[in-house]
This record gives C-alpha cells, sequence and structure tokens, in this order.
C-alpha cells in the first residue's frame, strides 16, 4: 500500500524525530545499539510502534534497572510532541528488545522478529 505524501511527510518527521532519539541514546545509554518503529497508518497514532534494541539481555536490563528505559520514553515523547504527534499508551507503543534475543528466537532476522509483532495493538480510550 502506497503513502499518501501526507503520510510520508509524517513518515519523514517521525523517522527524524526518532534519528535524534537515537543518536542521544547511543550517547547517555550504556549497551543501547538502535531503535525502530512501525506504524499502520489507517489507525494512527494509536499504531505507531516503537522498539529500542540493546546489544544483549543484560545491558537491556541494566536499562531498567538504571531507570534508562523511563528516560528513553520520555525522550521519545518529546521529539514526537515537538512533530504533533501523541502517544495514547506509551509503556505499549514504546518496548524494549535486545539482539541477543532477536539472534536466540528468530535467528537474527529482525524483519521477521519486527513483523512477529505486527499484531501489537492499544486499547482504545473508552467514553
Amino acid at each position: 500500500m502506497s503513502l499518501s505524501k501526507t503520510q510520508k511527510r509524517t513518515d519523514n518527521n517521525i523517522r527524524l524525530a526518532l534519528t535524534h532519539v537515537c543518536e542521544q541514546s547511543l550517547k547517555d545509554i550504556a549497551g543501547f545499539e538502535w531503535l525502530t518503529h512501525q506504524v499502520d497508518y489507517t489507525h494512527f497514532p494509536g499504531s505507531l510502534f516503537i522498539t529500542c534494541v540493546f546489544s544483549d539481555q543484560q545491558a537491556q536490563q541494566n536499562a531498567i534497572v538504571q531507570g534508562n528505559d523511563k528516560k528513553l520514553q520520555k525522550l521519545i515523547v518529546a521529539k514526537l510532541f515537538a512533530i504533533g504527534i501523541k502517544l495514547s499508551s506509551i509503556k505499549q507503543q514504546v518496548i524494549l528488545d535486545n539482539e541477543e534475543a532477536c539472534m536466540l528466537e528468530h535467528n537474527g532476522d529482525w524483519k521477521l522478529r519486527l513483523a512477529s509483532r505486527k499484531g501489537r495493538t492499544v486499547a482504545r480510550n473508552r467514553p
């Protein structure tokens, strides 16, 4: 499915914002390696999911213990908010993962690993 001009512009803005988050996190968070996003624009912004990848399980656990997971979430929220995107459920829309788990569970195939998570959904707000 092809993206509209507006969707392409939004996706580019998301990419730029997340690139800044990635560059900052590489400097500030030990074991952080990269991040990526997935989105279905028919259910945007509730379908925007960000995966933050660490080198291994220990680095991921250390980030959580040291509170760097919250720091990462806050930085993501701030950068996305600056471009007009508000996440409805940060804990469900931003997850941590690691290279070690991908290697063990998906033979190092990130495309397959991320595709297996496409079914993630965020509960709709109820009136």
